[in-house]
């Protein structure tokens, strides 16, 4: 992958369907979630900074799971990876989802369980294949695909304002009369979402051309893009929809479109929806499949998962987390099961801070190592307290149970990890 397709991929899967999602989590916290979106932006400016730099100095297929291996050693590199791996992984399959519920605009007949559940895993596979075909393919469909989703939400960014009223924006400031305080941790832990995605250049750095100079570059670009479409575009949706409108809205852009444009209006962003979710289910595949292989190689992920074909792609890794996905998509179609899915996504997500937070570290050892003696110094210390401040600033704002989950999970990957010793000990001996 070129610059281009490199800056599209860390877009489309920071701006993946969180753009037509979060204005209405954001509603029911209101308008003044427009300054967590400023903590939000800044915490991951810092964030993006740190995979910047990394990737400009010593780019790591794998990324975050690279970065702990060498700076924390195999066993909170094999931590990193598995809770990168299971949350991209689950992740993913809601993006899937989304794809098929954008379709039931023009395809009533999706809205039953089954028949939706299908599709969804017929999309996961129109992503496997698209995959098996090399990451230039990927890179082609998902920066183009992208660019051309991105139009009409740069509309509305830019020509939303026509239609802004403030005073709608202000009687949906603070609907529920929240403290400021526990409204600005609600509303930047939430807007955490839009951000997950940064680290996609880094991760996939193995398959990127000139990685010293493309991976920063598309970091930091994707990452203006995506902080510049999601907090334009909030800010609009909130001065043309009432708050409590807006709140329990299935599609708002589709819904603005329609009260300032029509009914055309509203197609157009429900194409455009099943652009930008398509492309982001192909990229997090990609994403997905390079954490895996950097971490099967090393011994500490299964054998599989690090085979490559013929053709230099990981036929097998795809084709396994393809049929996991598909597994779990039916296993979830049952309406009794959705509550749980849904923690599950939310704890999974809550997960990637702590590979942000293994980061972070590594970015400030690389620096020491440099001996930064200038202003180069103090500012890999903002940098680096800036990072952990978001990450952890986020978890105080999640709710208790989903934080006892995430530590279930990551708890559970001690055990996990003695099935990876004895192949560990195999490969040194060999070596």
């Amino acid at each position: 992958m070129g610059l281009f397709m490199a800056t599209m991929l860390v877009t489309v899967n920071m701006v993946g369907t969180g753009i037509f999602l979060l204005p209405v989590t954001m509603a029911s916290i209101g308008s003044i979630s427009i300054w967590g979106w400023l903590v939000a932006s800044l915490g991951a400016g810092c964030i993006g900074l740190m995979f910047a730099y990394l990737g400009a100095t010593d780019p790591q297929p794998g990324g975050p799971y690279a970065y702990a291996r060498l700076t924390f050693g195999p066993y909170l590199g094999f931590q990193t990876n598995y809770v990168y791996w299971t949350a991209n992984l689950v992740g993913n399959i809601a993006v899937a989802t989304t794809v098929t519920s954008y379709f039931t605009l023009f395809i009533p007949a999706l809205k039953h369980e089954w028949v939706g559940a299908s599709f969804s895993v017929a999309m996961i596979w129109v992503a496997t294949a698209i995959n098996l075909v090399g990451p230039r393919c990927v890179g082609f469909v998902t920066g183009w695909g992208t660019a051309l989703a991105i139009i009409p939400l740069l509309g509305v960014a830019f020509l939303g304002w026509f239609w802004f009223d403030p005073q709608t924006f202000l009687d949906g400031w603070n609907p529920n009369h929240r403290p400021p305080l526990a409204a600005l941790a609600s509303s930047s832990a939430f807007a955490l979402w839009a951000f997950i995605g940064i680290e996609s250049a880094s991760v996939n750095a193995g398959v990127i051309e000139n990685p010293k100079r493309n991976v920063p570059l598309a970091t930091l670009l994707g990452l203006l893009i995506a902080a510049f479409l999601y907090v334009s575009t909030c800010t609009v949706l909130m001065g043309i929809i009432p708050a409590e409108k807006l709140a329990v809205a299935d599609a708002p852009f589709s819904l603005a479109a329609e009260m300032t444009v029509g009914h055309i209006g509203a197609i157009i962003i429900g194409v455009a929806a099943i652009f930008k979710a398509g492309g982001s289910l192909i990229g997090w595949t990609l994403t997905i499949a390079q954490s895996a292989e950097s971490a099967a190689r090393d011994g500490i992920f299964p054998r599989i998962f690090g085979q490559r074909g013929k053709n230099g792609v990981p036929v097998k890794n795809f084709l396994v987390t393809g049929v996991l996905m598909s597994v779990i998509v039916f296993a979830t179609a049952s309406p009794n099961l959705t509550d749980q899915f849904d923690n599950i996504i939310d704890t999974a997500i809550i997960l990637t801070l702590l590979p942000y937070l293994y980061s972070a570290v590594a970015f400030l050892v690389s620096c020491r190592a440099r001996k930064f003696t200038d202003w180069r110094r103090y500012a890999a210390w903002a940098v680096t307290l800036g990072a952990m401040a978001y990450c952890l600033f986020a978890v105080a704002g999640s709710e208790g149970a989903l934080a006892r989950n995430a530590l279930f999970l990551l708890l559970l990957s001690v055990p996990i990890y003695l099935g990876f010793l004895k192949g560990m000990e195999a490969r040194k001996a060999g070596s």
